[in-house]
């Protein structure tokens, strides 16, 4: 601890004398490292407990002991989620993407640590799902409250966690340009910025731990491609739709399948997870490269040993790329959508990035295979596997340039930068078709709780009821008189006065520029009363409301002011003027 606060003075004398680029810079390299060595301690960890079940399903009968394994991971990340972390897992981007637009930026400390755990103990275990969500969100809650310590602004604090995400795909592909590609297209969507640098240097930094630590046999990375043909561009893009269709059937089953147990199943936590973790062990069972994140299939797929997959398979197949095994082959990729869905859904912890991966080789190889079984032509089988790859990925979580450039620093180059365009944006433009968002983000932005592309409707979300509500108003009772009005007028510098009863609750509101005439003459003094003078609308604004509801609501009335309600209670007034103010305030705080 008292490391920790010295370590905190020097950054803050640091701060003192650097300019803010200089520190920013300093920032990055220290989030990114930091960003890094959680991601690399994640992947070792998992790592060596597959090492371990590996071993002693050499001592043991397979697959009768590892069956239940997932069960036990989902039923453990339940207990610890509910017990030591009080509910709160953090467990996907879409958190991330909330706290930037609903909290600025302010990701809880818990999720600097939350995530490793349970999808530590969920993946590590064999669930069906992914570690590269869960480390960009433990990378971004770095580098938020890496900003949250120094008290830095609001660009500040969102450039940071920005960096701290991309830092955690660097680390875990050892692919830099990845990361800083998944910090633009899924982190910072809707987000306008400019500090490109701490942003690359965090990356950096991140792929060098990464470099210096890990092994190659942790890593994702191929050797053995092909060259790239033009005459097979028909079927790269036929392969491209393909990945499209496939991945809207991804994201439609992953919805019913949530849907399924986060309403319609009225069981506790608990039972919902035996019977996740029981349909993981019967899937697994069927289909064992299911089991965990399922990158070491996907190697065997990619280097031309598909035999390989079949490790502890009941199924007897000898044949390479024979029709079983491309019907088992398809098989997989149809159902390693509801491993995973299931998996998260029923209590685990994860992502969707490796699984849109796996998919997307075994549906690149089970393509190429079946083209080549046909006789049509001959394809590279290897390259359709890693294509197919960066197709899934785009299409599933609407990263386009991600896939692409994962797929390029996995190979080592760019010999397949033509059919990665290709491919990853045909799916993209397929998935786009039918749903604008991706399925993590499909929900809260139609609630209109993330940011989007539309960058007017994004700063609008920034601006909270509480920030907009005029609260300094004077009250005149609904019977008194005119004179009495003029002096509650003659005291206040506003221009609009709230009318109550006797009882104190809200009549309507008066304003001054309305009713000068009536105050100037003093016969019609004597003849009128407040309460003649009050005007009404049946557009009131409450607390619930979100932007766009307030802004129609002053188009349909026409008014200047709305009256403000909060659980039934007046509490004063929204006007076009603070709402316009607020409106430009967030501007100056979001362009960088």
């Amino acid at each position: 601890m008292r490391y920790f606060r010295q370590h905190q003075l020097v950054l803050k004398f640091i701060y003192q004398h650097l300019s803010r680029s200089q520190f920013l810079i300093l920032s990055g390299v220290l989030v990114g490292l930091t960003a890094g060595i959680a991601a690399v301690i994640l992947k070792i960890v998992v790592h060596y407990i597959h090492i371990l079940i590996d071993q002693q399903l050499e001592v043991f009968e397979y697959p009768f002991l590892n069956l239940f394994l997932p069960l036990i991971g989902i039923l453990l990340t339940v207990w610890v989620v509910r017990t030591f972390l009080h509910g709160r897992d953090g467990k996907g981007v879409s958190k991330i993407l909330l706290d930037i637009s609903q909290r600025s930026g302010v990701a809880p400390r818990s999720k600097m640590y939350s995530q490793m755990i349970a999808s530590g103990l969920t993946v590590g275990f064999g669930g069906s799902a992914g570690l590269e969500g869960p480390i960009a969100v433990t990378g971004a809650a770095i580098g938020s409250n890496f900003a949250r310590t120094y008290r830095l602004s609001y660009r500040e604090r969102i450039l940071l966690l920005a960096c701290g995400a991309a830092a955690g795909i660097a680390a875990v592909f050892d692919a830099p340009i990845t990361g800083v590609m998944f910090a633009i297209e899924v982190i910072l969507v809707g987000v306008v910025f400019s500090d490109f640098i701490p942003l690359i240097v965090a990356a950096v930094c991140g792929a060098l731990i990464s470099k210096i630590i890990l092994d190659d046999d942790i890593l994702i990375n191929f050797t053995s491609l092909k060259e790239f043909n033009h005459k097979n561009v028909p079927y790269y893009l036929l392969l491209g739709v393909f990945c499209g269709l496939v991945s809207v059937y991804y994201a439609k089953c992953t919805n019913l399948v949530e849907h399924f147990f986060n309403h319609k199943l009225k069981w506790n936590a608990y039972a919902k997870a035996m019977l996740g973790g029981l349909i993981i062990a019967i899937l697994c069972f069927a289909f064992p490269p299911l089991f965990g994140e399922g990158y070491s299939t996907v190697k065997a797929l990619a280097s031309s040993h598909p035999q390989e997959i079949l490790k502890g398979s009941f199924f007897n197949i000898d044949a390479y790329a024979d029709w079983p095994m491309i019907i088992f082959v398809g098989l997989i990729f149809m159902t390693k959508v509801f491993a995973t869905s299931i998996t998260l859904a029923s209590g685990g912890s994860g992502g969707n990035f490796a699984p849109s991966l796996f998919n997307g080789a075994f549906l690149g190889f089970f393509f190429g295979s079946i083209v080549n079984k046909i006789g049509l032509v001959q394809l590279p089988v290897s390259n359709f596997t890693l294509v197919g790859m960066c197709g899934i990925l785009s299409g599933v979580m609407y990263a386009p340039l991600t896939g692409i450039f994962l797929i390029a620093e996995a190979t080592g180059g760019y010999e397949l930068m033509i059919p990665l365009m290709l491919v990853s944006c045909t799916s993209y433009a397929i998935a786009k078709v039918f749903e604008p968002y991706s399925m993590d983000l499909k929900h809260l932005a139609a609630e209109k709780k993330i940011f989007t592309e539309d960058y007017d409707q994004n700063i609008l979300s920034l601006i909270k009821f509480h920030e907009i509500v005029d609260r300094d108003f004077e009250t005149i009772y609904d019977d008194s008189t005119l004179p009495e009005l003029v002096n509650v007028l003659r005291q206040s510098n506003r221009n609009i006065v709230v009318c109550v009863n006797r009882d104190g609750k809200y009549v309507g509101f008066i304003v001054f520029d309305k009713v000068r005439k009536v105050l100037l003459d003093a016969e019609l003094q004597r003849k009128l009363n407040v309460k003649e003078l009050v005007l009404t609308t049946k557009y009131h604004v409450h607390a619930g409301d979100s932007i766009d509801e307030i802004i129609n609501k002053f188009d349909e009335a026409d008014l200047w002011n709305l009256p403000a309600f909060e659980n039934g209670t007046f509490i004063g007034f929204i006007s076009k003027t603070k709402l316009l103010t607020a409106y430009r305030d967030k501007l100056k705080l979001t362009i960088y």
